[in-house]
């Protein structure tokens, strides 16, 4: 069984998901999609996967998204595309890989939604919202 992460450690949504993974007994293979990211082939085949549309895989947060004018409505997929080729960080984050399925998982608990194995006991998020149990179900 492999799992995958698009991973980018300074995110707390993306190392809550790496967490939520673990929390399985598997360790999975980790991307650290700034440095190496996907294929433009690879993008369009994860966003496809995923059932999103390439705006709801733009990260729509910082300057950088402001400067290149990403927000306007009129623009293409194939030019939202380009810009998340050139700037990886404009990727948002993190996408997960299994056998299950691709999710964006935002937020990380969309991880539980794909994951093939249970989680082992309890997990709370970073900032300390409980997520599952220690029965390992998720807390409603």
């Amino acid at each position: 069984m492999t799992i995958t992460i698009y991973h980018n450690t300074a995110c707390g949504t993306s190392r809550n998901t790496l967490a939520l993974i673990r929390n399985t007994g598997v360790e999975p293979v980790i991307i650290d999609y700034v440095k190496h990211p996907p294929s433009r082939e690879e993008l369009v085949d994860l966003i496809a996967r995923a059932g999103l549309s390439v705006r709801a895989v733009m990260r729509d947060k910082g300057a950088l998204y402001d400067e290149l004018g990403l927000a306007n409505p009129e623009l293409s997929d194939a030019a939202m595309l380009d810009a998340m080729q050139a700037h990886p960080i404009l990727i948002n984050r993190p996408i997960v890989v299994t056998e299950l399925g691709v999710r964006l998982c935002r937020p990380s608990e969309k991880v539980l939604e794909i994951l093939p194995l249970p989680q082992q006991g309890a997990f709370a998020k970073e900032d300390g919202q409980a997520v599952v149990g220690a029965d390992g179900k998720p807390v409603k």
